[in-house]
């Protein structure tokens, strides 16, 4: 994979990024409290926070990729 700096990476990448860790974090934390307090919907909605934070992570991979491809069709390999 290619080492691109934090600025030349596509808004929609970085967005995703931001999501998945925000929502991620957020659900470590719901869950964490929902455990304490022995809260079943505070931990089934911290669950389904993390589901969504790794989806938004996988989908920030493919967007990754996408991109990569599209770099490297502009800048073919020398041979």
């Amino acid at each position: 994979m290619l080492s691109i700096p934090w600025d030349a990476l596509s808004p929609l990448y970085k967005i995703l990024v931001a999501a998945s860790m925000g929502l991620s974090a957020l659900g470590i934390v719901l869950a964490l409290v929902g455990a304490g307090t022995s809260t079943q919907p505070l931990l089934y909605t911290a669950i389904g926070l993390i589901v969504v934070g790794v989806g938004l992570h996988v989908a920030g991979l493919v967007v990754r990729g996408r991109d990569a491809r599209a770099y490297r069709m502009q800048n073919p390999p020398r041979q």
